[in-house]
């Protein structure tokens, strides 16, 4: 079996080491879209020190998997990858990849942020960043429910 669509993991990742892996041996890859998300220093006007980001091992895969199979019946896309990653993370560092090969630019474009969209909404991860104040989990936002639902996906869970 060659590299799993899904990894949840401490450890950091390597984007182009992973995008050169989706891409071996498949020549119809005519497009290669990939999206990376870094821990900020702020959110809400408040300064982060760091991040804790848990999830229900097992769960949190079989749920990503199905993300992936719901992109790939939307759009015509070769292969997808997606690591996110757990434990405490620093502000600049890498948090999660998203990669999608297709034939053409549009659908990569389209299959990436589709996923993106559907992972802050629908993915069993919970975020608790450190501030000045102290510590306090971080509830879904609007703005997140309101890209899911421009794709179909029901999105119910934002606070503010």
């Amino acid at each position: 079996m060659g590299t799993p669509r899904v990894t949840v993991q401490t450890e950091d990742f390597d984007v182009s080491a992973e995008v050169a892996r989706l891409r071996a041996g498949d020549a119809g890859v005519g497009a290669v879209a990939a999206f990376v998300g870094t821990v900020r220093d702020r959110n809400d006007g408040q300064g982060v020190s760091s991040m804790e980001l848990e999830h229900y091992p097992g769960m949190t895969e079989k749920a990503i998997e199905a993300m992936i199979d719901a992109a790939q019946q939307r759009f015509n896309i070769r292969a997808v990858r997606v690591i996110h990653r757990v434990g405490h993370l620093q502000p600049q560092d890498q948090i999660v990849l998203v990669v999608v090969t297709s034939a053409h630019r549009g659908e990569a474009f389209q299959a990436c942020e589709f996923l993106m969209d559907y992972l802050k909404t629908q993915a069993p991860f919970w975020k608790k960043e450190h501030t000045p104040d102290g510590a306090r989990w971080v509830d879904a936002r609007t703005v997140d429910d309101a890209a899911a639902q421009r794709w179909g996906i029901a999105a119910v869970n934002a606070q503010r």
